[in-house]
């Protein structure tokens, strides 16, 4: 656990975190009606008369996206409600036609599960998720077209949402950014949200409240549509202090709904925040309760990916990696997928075992290509070097054709023209030596070379030997066996 303070004049003040992540289902058409859901369209091209709350329009349940749900709540060990039901939550908005969005409210289709998330400070901590419902999203005001009028994009209108509700657990600016982020990598694994926080399809709401250590709970603000992880962090840094700011000087704070301006870094207040009861929910009487029995679940549980909690004990516990890259490697399923891919090309290379190459593959991955991607601005989708690619280096590494830092080079060489390592070597000459004729005669060059330090090697500065290793592989420019070389040199330096 952090141990996270707002220091104030007064003394030390905790914050109190609550996330609620709206997560776009993944499904090729809405909630409730056939519209499509695909991003990027000319605005109001993908909405159907029931988006639209034409009179007379009937929403449809999408199986598709009930069943995404539940893939969900089974993803983090949560209770599945076999019997939800779907209400109206009343409130007006330009960009909500209806009057009234559709959603879920005492009967919600996921009920309580637990995420266990990985700090940057050392160890984890256990999350509760209270609850997980559908509904679907209102449309799109568009403020900047014209300098009179706000435009109403209803493309998302309808679109299935997961509000994933966490119960207010979180103690700290890292722990909210560690929430947000394993509930954005489960999602992915699973495919049921792409985790897309720059185009909008997952979003959160974060809740803070601050309070004496051991005090009850204060008065919490909630702002709205917080889109990237940093963002989180920095809407919850800034939101406690201005609470515990408002505490010390005598004022009191105000239940209400805010945004984060991440240019002045700064929140500010947008509505009072409504309560249940200002919603008037009622069971939508145009929508039956939502009934599934257990051959569905089972049906959801079955589709299930390795979740990477799982693949995490597994990379540790079977391949011998430890903490740090092992959930380096399964934050994105993608780079666990590129892993287990280079694991076993190089075993397969060499004739060793996962187990045995495993380590020096995470190595490989998580220092050389994750930093040249880095370096890059690129992604791992992207990389120009494949995973059969850097098997093939590092099979090379291990058969002792090159060295360790003759195969930084070539890596180099690779990331820059997308070509096999072994073509590398080949045109720029660069097979390691283990000639132990010519090594031998090198190194006689060089002991002649440097009587001065030959003397003082002899005379007790071991560490000397360092000095002609390195003359060794200056001479031969770095190809040169160090194992070879080292086996050679010292007895000649010892007469």
């Amino acid at each position: 656990m952090s141990d996270y303070r707002i220091q104030g004049a007064t003394g030390d003040w905790e914050v109190v975190i609550g996330l609620e992540i709206h997560a776009q289902v993944t499904s090729n058409a809405k909630l409730f009606s056939g519209a499509s859901t695909e991003f990027g369209a000319e605005p109001n091209s993908q909405v159907s008369l029931v988006d639209a709350a034409m009179p007379g329009m009937l929403p449809t349940i999408n199986g598709e996206c009930v069943r995404q749900a539940v893939r969900t709540g089974l993803a983090i060990g949560a209770e599945i409600n076999k019997y939800s039901v779907f209400d109206r939550k009343n409130y007006f908005y330009a960009d909500l036609p209806q009057g009234y969005q559709i959603s879920q409210f005492k009967h919600p289709i996921v009920g309580h599960g637990t995420v266990t998330v990985d700090l940057e400070s050392g160890g984890t901590k256990e999350i509760g998720v209270e609850r997980i419902h559908l509904e679907q999203d209102a449309g799109k005001s568009m403020h900047d077209q014209h300098p009179q009028y706000t435009y109403v994009d209803l493309n998302r209108s309808g679109v299935a949402l997961m509000e994933i509700v966490s119960d207010p657990d979180m103690r700290s600016p890292e722990e909210a950014g560690a929430y947000v982020t394993k509930i954005r990598t489960i999602l992915r694994y699973i495919g049921s949200c792409d985790g897309n926080m720059e185009q909008g399809s997952m979003r959160a709401d974060v809740n803070v409240s601050v309070r004496r250590v051991g005090d009850p709970l204060g008065t919490r603000c909630e702002i709205k549509n917080v889109n990237s992880v940093r963002f989180v962090r920095q809407a919850v840094e800034i939101e406690a202090r201005r609470q515990v700011d408002i505490i010390e000087d005598g004022g009191t704070i105000d239940q209400e709904t805010r945004l984060f301006d991440p240019v002045k870094a700064e929140t500010r207040s947008m509505r009072s925040k409504e309560e249940a009861h200002d919603y008037r929910y009622f069971p939508d009487p145009d929508l039956l309760p939502l009934e599934f029995d257990d051959a569905f679940i089972e049906a959801a549980r079955d589709s299930l990916p390795e979740l990477p909690d799982a693949k995490k004990a597994r990379f540790m516990e079977a391949l011998g990696l430890n903490d740090y890259n092992a959930s380096v490697l399964v934050a994105e399923q993608v780079s666990a997928a590129y892993f287990e891919t280079l694991v076993t090309a190089v075993a397969k290379a060499t004739g060793k075992s996962e187990a045995d190459v495993a380590v020096k593959a995470s190595n490989w991955l998580t220092c050389d290509l994750f930093g040249a991607l880095n370096k890059a601005g690129i992604s791992i989708t992207e990389t120009p070097v494949s995973a059969e690619q850097g098997a093939g280096l590092l099979a090379l590494i291990e058969d002792g054709t090159i060295s360790g830092r003759i195969a930084k080079d070539v890596f180099e060489i690779m990331f820059e023209t997308g070509k096999d390592a072994a073509d590398i070597v080949e045109e720029k000459g660069l097979k390691q030596v283990s000639d132990t004729g010519a090594i031998d005669a090198i190194i006689d060059e060089i002991i002649a070379a440097n009587p001065g330090q030959l003397a003082q090697y002899r005379a007790g500065k071991d560490k000397l030997i360092g000095f002609f290793v390195g003359q060794v592989m200056k001479a031969t420019q770095g190809q040169a066996n160090p194992g070879v070389v080292n086996k050679l040199l010292k007895p000649k330096l010892d007469g």
